[in-house]
């Protein structure tokens, strides 16, 4: 990879090439050219060579993308050639699905222990995973290489656990609470807010199909 850096907005679309061109593979085909991916994926074709050239390239003119060779470079930019073991913190409705969905470990996030406060979850299991009490995670921290925590918790919660796994070590959090989280310590933090996209999809319904 290029030691220079890459900007924000280059890598939020790695993650849809690296799809589309699975999406490619799963029908067998082997090469494709810049403008045949910015048909598919609504991208100008400039702008999908000029992404791909900040990681060195990987075509050849005239023959476009070997689609295999790409797929695989752009998984292991994306570290999905490694594994990274996650923690869930919050095991209501977000974080049991979270823990049932089978793609996170496919692409190399291993889920391997869920926590929760509430009693009534707490011994359940969770896709063969018991959900454990808050109070255990330092322990299980210290004792099992976390690289992930998501955090599924309610805002007046969020500060003070992330702050709590940050001190274990955990160098990721992916947070789902309605806080966009800030901590000054060395740790890596992704804000997923789904209601906000939900809402630019209903602003653009709103312009385009204007209610009465």
């Amino acid at each position: 990879m290029a030691s220079k850096k890459i900007s924000m907005a280059v890598i939020k679309r790695l993650p849809r090439y690296h799809r589309y061109l699975n999406y490619l593979l799963e029908l067998g085909i082997k090469r494709v050219s810049s403008k045949e991916l910015s048909t598919r994926m609504g991208i100008t074709a400039s702008q999908i060579r000029q992404d791909l050239n900040c990681f060195g390239g990987f075509g050849q003119q005239g023959y476009g993308y070997n689609v295999e060779s790409l797929y695989t470079e752009i998984g292991n930019i994306l570290g999905i050639n490694k594994t990274f073991n996650c923690i869930i913190i919050g095991a209501g409705n977000m974080g049991q699905a979270l823990a049932n969905y089978a793609n996170f470990e496919r692409r190399g996030f291993r889920i391997i222990g869920v926590f929760d406060i509430n009693p009534d979850v707490i011994g359940k299991k969770i896709k063969n995973l018991e959900v454990m009490h808050l109070d255990d995670i330092d322990n299980f921290v210290l004792n099992n290489k976390v690289d992930i925590a998501m955090l599924c918790v309610p805002y007046k919660e969020t500060a003070a656990i992330a702050d709590r796994v940050a001190r274990l070590g955990v160098k990721g959090l992916w947070n789902f609470s309605p806080m966009d989280l800030k901590i000054p310590y060395d740790v890596i933090v992704e804000n997923v807010h789904l209601s906000d996209s939900l809402m630019v999809l209903g602003y653009k319904l709103n312009e385009r199909f204007p209610r009465e």
